[in-house]
């Protein structure tokens, strides 16, 4: 997945960023336990939509308003996983980086 699709290696590297901010600002244990399982949410959802829109290239090779549809679907789940964990990150981060621009500033 991680080799072919375009989508799966922006989550990847968005992925890579986010542990290394959790290292930066030491998240607590759950706070970890959040962003793994966020991440790996949207690591399983895009593997499902992978597999949805290859069966669906198998078995309807030609354009077929059902088979669109499926694919469809099965981005819409990523995007609704990732827009999941980019608001889980932005609740344990957004604080964080606050803070550090607030003292910064001083």
């Amino acid at each position: 997945m991680f080799k072919t699709e375009s989508h799966a290696k922006f989550h990847l590297l968005a992925a890579m960023l986010t542990v290394a901010l959790g290292f930066f600002f030491s998240l607590t244990l759950m706070e970890w336990c959040l962003i793994i399982i966020c991440t790996f949410s949207v690591f399983a959802a895009e593997a499902f939509n992978t597999a949805i829109e290859e069966l669906t290239n198998l078995v309807s090779p030609e354009h077929h308003p059902l088979a669109g549809r499926a694919k469809d679907v099965a981005a819409g789940a990523v995007l609704l996983t990732a827009i999941g964990a980019v608001s889980c990150g932005v609740l344990i981060f957004l604080p964080k980086i606050l803070t550090l621009l607030f003292y910064y500033s001083q």
